[in-house]
């Protein structure tokens, strides 16, 4: 019986992916460097050592491409100001509040980032338990933010429903031994997921009493 639901924060409650993407290949594009979309959805959900690698190569110094991803984050700065939560979050956080279901976070991200967005967008209050990248040695994809979310919640993994928008979140929740609905934004709906329990488009598509049905009805 799920107990919990865990979110992860960038790409499923908010879609700051796609806007990294833009801003990636706006920057980029001024050196007439190429950013296939591929390069950049393998970083997400983790550290972003290939992404520095790639433009690394690309632009022939490290300092280089150090310079180029702080323009990039300049960037992504002014684009990110006005972003709001994504189509049916909020509907689940009061749904699962509703439901008497236990609320977490898991997230790659460092915490003031993630909390900055949730006091922003008024979800802040939805959480019981936050684990950010400040908490762990290692994030996502290996399943320690996830463990230790589930364990600050006082539920074992099998109780908890995860909802991820990468394949290293996905890969993550699984491994630690939870449910894991997808939900992929638009940079990452093209990627090979290949260990989840269900795929929504959108969180606004179908209830969360709904996804936990349905669920329950594909493991029966």
């Amino acid at each position: 019986m799920i107990k919990a639901v865990v979110f992860d924060f960038d790409g499923l409650i908010i879609d700051t992916e796609t806007v990294w993407f833009e801003c990636f290949n706006e920057v980029l594009a001024t050196h007439g460097i190429e950013f296939p979309i591929d390069v950049f959805s393998r970083c997400i959900g983790t550290h972003g050592t290939e992404l520095t690698d790639y433009i690394t190569a690309k632009l022939g110094t490290l300092e280089k491409s150090q310079d180029a991803q702080a323009l990039a984050a300049k960037l992504h700065k002014k684009k990110i100001v006005h972003v709001q939560a994504r189509d049916g979050v909020r509907d689940y956080l009061e749904e699962a509040q509703r439901l008497g279901l236990r609320i977490g976070l898991a997230s790659s991200s460092n915490r003031q980032w993630i909390e900055s967005f949730l006091h922003n967008l008024e979800l802040f209050q939805y959480f019981e338990v936050i684990k950010s990248s400040d908490d762990v040695a290692k994030v996502k994809p290996d399943p320690e933010l996830y463990l230790q979310a589930v364990k600050a919640l006082g539920i074992e993994p099998s109780e908890a429903l995860a909802f991820e928008d990468s394949v290293n979140g996905s890969v993550a929740a699984k491994a630690a031994g939870m449910w894991c609905v997808i939900v992929p934004n638009p940079v990452t709906e093209h990627l090979l997921f290949e260990n989840y329990d269900y795929r929504l488009r959108s969180m606004g598509d179908q209830s969360l009493t709904d996804v936990i049905r349905q669920l329950n009805v594909n493991n029966s």
